[in-house]
């Protein structure tokens, strides 16, 4: 059975979160966990914070399944594009010069392998 947990507005930029999300994505929930803890990316807090709350949901869903017993791993983590804020800073001359602090929605799935094996 799959989890899903999403992320929504947050606040790094899409290009520098997918960069911590290629990097957990088709491992072992624990394998992940350890990546992240150790990575010395920001974004890694925020998708390890999502890995948590998936396996929350995961649990949730199975409360008589054991998380250790149903060897979790990470299915599919994709990265979308949230709003841009945008805002003016002054360039020479007093023209103004955009500025585009952009966000992104982190979305992930998280699926037991034992069911793989049935």
């Amino acid at each position: 059975m799959e989890a899903i947990a999403r992320f929504k507005n947050n606040r790094r930029s899409p290009r520098k979160v997918r960069l911590v999300a290629d990097l957990v994505r088709g491992k072992d929930v624990n394998q992940a966990l350890n990546l992240l803890k150790f990575s010395t990316k920001h974004a890694s807090k925020d998708i390890e914070k999502l890995i948590l709350s998936a396996i929350s949901n995961w649990q949730i869903k199975n409360e008589d399944a054991d998380v250790e017993e149903a060897a979790l791993y990470v299915k599919r983590i994709w990265v979308d594009q949230g709003r841009s804020l945008k805002r003016f800073r002054p360039a020479p001359f007093g023209r103004p010069h955009k500025i585009r602090k952009r966000s992104s929605h982190i979305s992930l799935t998280l699926d037991s392998k034992q069911e793989q094996e049935n």
